[in-house]
């Protein structure tokens, strides 16, 4: 059988999460009998158990074949060493991405552990099975893992940066060192062999080719009570082929994962034996850590709002088709996306949500109140978790990251702190004793939280504080002064009030406590 080549340029693609799907289409007239027609060059990352071939015409495919195609190297060496150090790229990224992918999952492994343990201990406490020591220990120690997991995190975001730098410095280096020539490569090609009549066929490849990826990005603005979510697909690849603009669909399935159904293992209980306490101990912080917006931010007025409204532009949104368990979305406008690891973005949705506005503060961190956002996703879009850049009117807040969010569910989001609400907390009352022979040390405080509404607009105020928890039963902490009474309450101390502030209006809290001391024990954690 002869061999033909025949052009069969991409003219869809299908980005999944960590993959893509190409398919290319050509025609080609072929007299009567059979032939082998040849598609090449095709990338190195391309799965040859994916390939998959179809098409138009009276042919019938015979069989399929994926080889290497090799090409004669280049003889300059450093062409050469450049090549090499391309690959090695590719595969450092991929490590890269797979442990930042094990780490995400660690996290998300910890906060399950950590809300389901919560109520567990809370019983055990109330039964008097546990001890908060107990506690204490545990969250010291899921702390410390959170914390180093997150900052692997960080150094993993740290390393792919510093990959893409260099990946692309690489590539204008090799762009540089081999001119205008058409560069030396190994690739794959793809042997079809057919039975026609003489006729015009037309070829269809499709096949999953590695080092692609698509990433959910979103822009949230806060107007009124409406909070706009834009939903932006950022794809990138460097799969060693580009992409011209063409059929583009980004997809939330991933076809790696279903690799089968979860086996049980046997549930063993055991009795309760306490790790050893870590060093390290858990901030306990009730505080929200925002980063302060400007004063515009919570202003809700002005020329820059003026402005916004007055720019309601139209954009274009993608398609959308609703699976059994994934969604793949159609962008109105084609993207090019070059083989070169950038970054393209295309916009999927623009939705409307409605939100629910009040403050939030922690008076015993900082007398700061943040204007807070609640809300709820009303849309058929299950939204992926990604990174967020908030906005309020037309004011940027702060930078976020979006966690994965259903149809129906609501969210916290955090929009700075809002200056005309006026927080102070005091100590208003401090009296200590000295302990006698066989008597016991007693220290009381007792503090005063004023929260006033200057905004001008009724307030909802969330005011969080905490009274101390004991490890020791030589240190005993009792409630002497709690006016109002706190609407929620922890095991841990935290106390949660809720003020309802008109314009003008002020609210305050009463918040004492006494501290009695075995004799000869000395205090440790104690702060003011």
């Amino acid at each position: 059988m002869d061999t033909t080549e025949i052009a069969a340029p991409v003219v869809g693609v299908t980005v999944y999460p960590d993959r893509a799907r190409i398919t290319r289409r050509g025609g080609i007239h072929l007299a009567a009998g059979r032939h082998r027609v040849r598609v090449a060059p095709l990338p190195l990352g391309l799965r040859r158990d994916s390939v998959r071939v179809g098409g138009r015409g009276p042919a019938t495919v015979l069989g399929v074949d994926v080889t290497v195609w090799r090409q004669a190297r280049s003889t300059d060496a450093q062409v050469v060493g450049l090549e090499q150090r391309r690959r090695e790229l590719a595969d450092e990224l991929a490590e890269v991405d797979d442990a930042d992918g094990i780490e995400e999952q660690r996290g998300e492994f910890l906060a399950r552990l950590v809300e389901r343990a919560g109520g567990t201990y809370a019983r055990a406490l109330a039964a008097g099975d546990a001890a908060p020591s107990d506690v204490a220990a545990f969250t010291d120690s899921v702390a410390v893992q959170l914390a180093e997991s997150r900052a692997r995190r960080r150094t993993l975001a740290r390393q792919r940066i510093e990959l893409a730098e260099e990946s692309a410095a690489l590539g204008r280096d090799l762009d540089a060192a081999q001119g205008k020539r058409e560069p030396d490569r190994l690739a794959v090609e793809v042997i079809v062999a057919v039975e026609v009549d003489e006729a015009d066929v037309e070829l269809e490849l499709s096949y999953l080719v590695e080092g692609a990826r698509w990433q959910p990005s979103y822009d949230l603005r806060l107007v009124d009570h409406t909070m706009t979510v834009t939903w932006f697909g950022m794809v990138s690849q460097s799969t060693g082929e580009d992409w011209p603009e063409c059929e583009l669909q980004l997809s939330t399935a991933r076809p790696a994962a279903a690799t089968g159904v979860p086996e049980l293992s046997p549930w063993y209980l055991d009795r309760f034996r306490p790790a050893p306490p870590f060093a390290g101990s858990m901030d306990m912080s009730v505080g929200m850590s925002v980063p302060p917006a400007p004063a515009a931010a919570a202003s809700g007025g002005g020329p820059a709002r003026s402005a916004a409204v007055r720019a309601k532009l139209r954009e274009t949104v993608a398609e959308v088709e609703q699976g059994v368990s994934a969604a793949t979305y159609r962008p109105a406008r084609p993207v090019a996306v070059p083989a070169d690891g950038s970054a393209h973005r295309a916009t999927i949705a623009v939705l409307e949500l409605p939100a629910r506005l009040d403050h939030v503060t922690a008076p015993v961190r900082a007398a700061e109140a943040h204007l807070r956002a609640t809300v709820r996703n009303t849309s058929e879009h299950a939204l992926l978790p990604g990174p967020a850049s908030v906005f309020h009117d037309a004011d940027f807040v702060a930078s976020t990251r979006l966690p994965a969010w259903a149809p129906g569910e609501e969210t916290e989001l955090a929009l700075g702190v809002d200056d005309r609400l006026r927080v102070e907390r005091k100590l208003s009352r401090r009296v200590e004793t000295k302990a006698t022979l066989g008597s016991t040390r007693r220290r009381e405080m007792e503090y005063r939280i004023t929260v006033a509404n200057h905004t001008p607009r009724p307030a909802t105020v969330e005011v969080r504080d905490q009274l101390p928890v004991s490890r020791d039963e030589a240190v005993v902490v009792r409630e002497t002064t709690i006016v109002p009474s706190p609407v929620e309450r922890s095991e841990l101390g935290e106390l949660i009030w809720r003020l309802s502030l008109a314009p003008g209006d002020s609210g305050e809290i009463a918040l004492g406590f006494r501290v009695e001391l075995s004799k000869g024990v000395e205090l440790t954690g104690w702060r003011e």
